[in-house]
């Protein structure tokens, strides 16, 4: 059985496939924060600003391959004439993502996309690799897709990854009170650094999840 906090559709709202509808499973725990916020100053992320503790967001719970297809296709518009796409995200879906379930989800003709810390081995043959390497972290998943780092941290410098395998790498404003100066700062550094582009949360400018 999976442990799903909340699977729901949207628009993918960062990143490369920004813009792009998808389904969001995201799955509960991580091993970089308990998801607990009296646990926060404890956490090797600090600022994560995600709630996937437990399994009571919308149709959370604990669920079989068989039974997230099929709440993925039930969300799927079915006149789209397209195979479903699905974010899997978190905490860290790699702790759970393994090669059944992948397996499964491709059998069911579901594109898989994956939102990592990059810090676990994940399963074979995922279609989208997303890396987002947090502070005082080893990652280990050093190729991939899109590296998406958040800009600025003391503790991880883009320097530290622009040699990685890699096809895409991001930078992305750290959401916090001082946010529209990472915005600048995010900018000024791609301007320098034309390897790297900019990511923006569009998803929290228009509102949606």
């Amino acid at each position: 059985m999976y442990k799903v906090k909340e699977i729901y559709y949207t628009i993918q709202g960062e990143g490369y496939h920004t813009g792009r509808p998808a389904v969001f499973v995201r799955f509960s725990g991580c091993n970089l924060w308990s998801g607990r916020e009296e646990d926060r100053q404890k956490a090797i992320c600090k600022f994560c600003d995600t709630d996937f503790w437990g399994t009571d967001g919308e149709r959370g719970g604990k669920y079989t391959a068989e039974q997230l297809s099929a709440i993925v296709y039930d969300l799927w518009p079915t006149d789209m004439g397209q195979h479903p796409f699905i974010v899997c995200t978190g905490g860290e879906p790699g702790l759970q993502l393994d090669q059944a379930l992948v397996d499964f989800l491709h059998d069911a003709n579901i594109q898989i996309a994956i939102e990592t810390n990059g810090t676990v081995e994940l399963a074979n043959d995922i279609d989208w690799i997303c890396v987002s390497p947090k502070a005082d972290s080893k990652i280990i998943i050093t190729y991939g897709n899109e590296l998406k780092l958040v800009y600025p941290q003391l503790e991880n410098d883009p320097e530290q990854y622009s040699h990685l395998d890699f096809e895409h790498y991001y930078l992305q404003p750290l959401d916090d009170e001082s946010q529209a100066a990472h915005i600048t700062k995010c900018v000024e550094y791609c301007m320098r650094y034309p390897q790297w582009k900019l990511s923006l949360q569009t998803h929290k400018f228009i509102g949606i999840d």
